[in-house]
């Protein structure tokens, strides 16, 4: 029998946080609630989640800043927000800074538990395809190791978040095709984020930066004006991408 799966909830609210582990236990997860922040990151530190449910207003460590953290350890655990900041700017800084999807308050717990329910097969499914395509890629001096989870250029290993890694791998599987920011979204986000596009423009800026030579004039990730953005290996035809 599967274990069940690890859901670390970090809200200071206790009547929500009860409504939450109660609907989550419900579907058999294995929940621990935190519910100050200092006392939620160093459960998080201790490893072992399947998936983080945070709000952002907190005593002690604010949920930005776990956020943060979260997405400077080696182990990716999915994210999602659940914050009385239902303003857009406080949505896109907790996109961007990797959190895999974003709940204004009040929500509905039904429809939590289905985005947490989404997120886990996203998961799933991609350590699945990790295995059964577990060749590493290479690309005019830019190798990619999907198991490792490492990239490196002309020898030397880049420094990439785990959104950035991501991105450039589903990129660099599909060379030459143009995907459109919304299909970024939900290929790599993993959920359909509409209205947030511009969340990919600021991952793919950083990317540029990270592995190409002039980052205003790219030659590894072009934009298809129009269109949205394409890979290809330096020196190849860009077509109407620069």
């Amino acid at each position: 029998m599967d274990q069940p799966k690890r859901i670390l909830v970090v809200e200071d609210d206790s009547h929500i946080a009860d409504l939450i582990c109660l609907h989550l236990r419900d579907e058999h997860f294995d929940v621990v609630h935190s519910a100050d922040g200092e006392k939620g990151l160093r459960l998080l530190e201790q490893g072992g989640w399947d998936a983080l449910i945070l709000d952002l207003m907190l005593p002690g460590v604010d949920g930005l800043e776990i956020c943060r953290r979260a997405r400077a350890m080696t182990r990716y655990t999915p994210i999602i927000i659940t914050s009385a900041r239902s303003s857009e700017m406080h949505r896109i800084l907790g996109l961007e800074l990797g959190a895999d999807d974003y709940l204004a308050k009040p929500f509905s717990m039904m429809e939590l538990v289905a985005r947490v329910k989404a997120l886990l097969r996203r998961v799933d499914a991609m350590a699945r395809n990790l295995k059964m395509d577990a060749g590493s890629l290479s690309s005019a001096g830019l190798f990619i190791d999907p198991l490792t989870r490492e990239a490196s250029l002309e020898g030397r290993v880049l420094d990439l978040t785990p959104r950035e890694f991501d991105l450039l791998y589903f990129f660099a599987r599909q060379p030459g095709k143009v995907f459109s920011r919304l299909d970024l979204l939900n290929s790599v986000w993993g959920y359909n984020h509409e209205g947030y596009e511009h969340t990919v423009n600021t991952h793919i800026n950083r990317l540029r930066a990270k592995i190409e030579a002039d980052p205003a004039q790219p030659l590894r990730i072009l934009t298809v004006w129009g269109r949205g953005y394409k890979f290809v290996a330096p020196g190849e035809s860009s077509g109407d991408a620069s």
